[in-house]
């Protein structure tokens, strides 16, 4: 079992910043991707970044110049650095992590997610 623990979110004001953490715990051999996703309840679920093993990176263009994806594999975490936050940023972000477990068997984990609300 491969579970997912989330944490940063909260409620700034517009031009602030936030730094969301995701840790995946479990039996985890290799990770292949680590991302992040958002949603709120006008919008459907979209991509905001993700980074491989490789570290190749892949944003969003709503967020691109302004949220930095980072990860630690020693520590089997992903990090969201999320600056010049804008109202249009207000949503619950959910981490993403895929890999293998013990004997090659695949995992594509979810967060719970976190709540992120840019207000004045």
């Amino acid at each position: 079992q491969v579970q997912l623990v989330e944490s940063g979110g909260g409620l700034v004001q517009p031009g602030g910043s936030l730094r969301l953490s995701c840790v995946a715990e479990g039996d985890i051999v290799s990770i292949s991707v680590m991302g992040w996703y958002r949603q709120s309840p006008e919008k459907q679920r979209e991509l905001v970044a993700l980074v491989t093993r490789t570290d190749a990176t892949n944003y969003a263009d709503s967020v691109k110049g302004r949220f930095t994806i980072a990860r630690d594999s020693a520590k089997n975490t992903v990090f969201l650095q999320m600056n010049s936050l804008k109202p249009e940023d207000t949503a619950v972000y959910v981490c993403n992590v895929y890999g293998y477990r013990l004997d090659s068997i695949p995992f594509n984990a979810w967060g719970q997610g976190t709540q992120v609300t840019v207000s004045s």
